[in-house]
């Protein structure tokens, strides 16, 4: 598309403009997705009765090469509620908008999140509106810390471990203590974990560190962790820190240095070591199979058996994790579809 927008422009303020340059090609596109009833449209669908609602050639070029044309190629899907049409328009990776379009007389209206979702509800449920906010799940991906930065760039998309170590990294200069108290919380089904209460202080902790790699560098690389857990455990240190000699010895190696000068290279390494996963939750929201009105539709299954496919190799890596922290431990994966 030659057209495209700015983060600080909004559908819903373009949006009534454009409709009202192309209103009757626009009226007769609206009236074709009302139509059928309550639905949900993918992108495709949009666009073919986009393309049906235009006669002339010329018109139909211009019309998907503008801003309507921009904005619907860019909607992962519409909930169709006669009159309305409630977009999903994902204009760049991360970055999406909400609107919902009045089928007979163009009005546009722009939409939370939480509401475009409840018009996706009652595609199913005629009474879901009528429900009270306390009966319905809501999932909260937010992080848990709302001091931890937000990813706010496109580009920063599948960089969020880089980008949070480089934030704890500069927090740990000044004050290394938050460090001591997460590991010190450590814990798998009531046993600590890397750190005993013995260590409160963050000098205690850098001269356990010291005399625990002192010792395994004088040990057989390959020596396991049970041959010498009495002696970490006299210094105030727990299971986690590897299987072997020199698992453990890289481990230690990681958090002196963190503590000594902190920066996003080591905060990574080591926290990629940390034995701290034990359950996983994946939510599946294309793993349905259609009973009806699926023709030309993507196939669902294949994308349920992709993700026990998924869970298979992520059990295998959580296990070979968690073996080479020295624990015996079984990770949960829960799917829901």
């Amino acid at each position: 598309m030659a057209v495209g927008l700015r983060r600080s422009d909004s559908i819903a303020d373009m949006m009534p403009e454009a409709l009202r340059q192309s209103r009757y090609q626009m009226k007769r596109c609206f009236q074709r997705y009302v139509s059928q009833g309550k639905r949900l449209m993918k992108r495709q669908q949009l666009l073919d009765e986009l393309d049906k609602s235009v006669d002339d050639k010329a018109d139909k070029d211009q019309l998907l090469q503008g801003f309507l044309g921009y904005v619907i190629s860019s909607t992962q899907e519409a909930a169709v509620l006669p009159p309305f049409v409630a977009f999903a328009v994902r204009m760049n990776p991360g970055i999406w908008e909400f609107v919902k379009v009045h089928s007979a007389n163009l009005s546009v209206e722009q939409m939370t999140p939480s509401d475009y979702l409840k018009n996706k509800e009652a595609l199913v449920d005629d009474k879901w509106g009528a429900y009270d906010d306390d009966s319905q799940l809501e999932v909260d991906f937010g992080a848990l810390d709302l001091s931890t930065p937000h990813l706010t760039l496109p580009s920063s998309i599948g960089k969020g471990a880089r980008l949070v170590s480089r934030f704890m990294s500069s927090k740990l200069t000044d004050n290394k203590k938050p460090l001591l108290d997460y590991l010190l919380a450590l814990s798998h089904r009531g046993v600590k974990l890397m750190i005993n209460d013995i260590l409160d202080t963050v000098d205690k902790l850098q001269t356990a560190l010291l005399l625990a790699e002192v010792y395994v560098a004088g040990l057989h690389p390959d020596t396991h962790y049970s041959e010498f857990e009495q002696k970490f455990q006299e210094w105030g240190l727990e299971k986690g820190w590897g299987d072997t000699a020199e698992t453990c010895k890289e481990t230690l190696s990681s958090l002196s240095e963190v503590l000594q000068a902190p920066d996003p290279i080591n905060m990574e390494k080591f926290f990629s070591t940390v034995p701290c996963v034990f359950t996983v939750v994946i939510f599946s929201i294309h793993g349905y199979f259609g009973q009806e009105k699926v023709l030309g539709m993507p196939d669902t299954g294949g994308q349920v058996v992709y993700i026990l496919d998924q869970v298979r190799a992520l059990e295998d890596e959580l296990l070979q994790r968690i073996k080479q922290q020295g624990l015996n431990a079984t990770p949960k994966i829960l799917v829901v579809i």
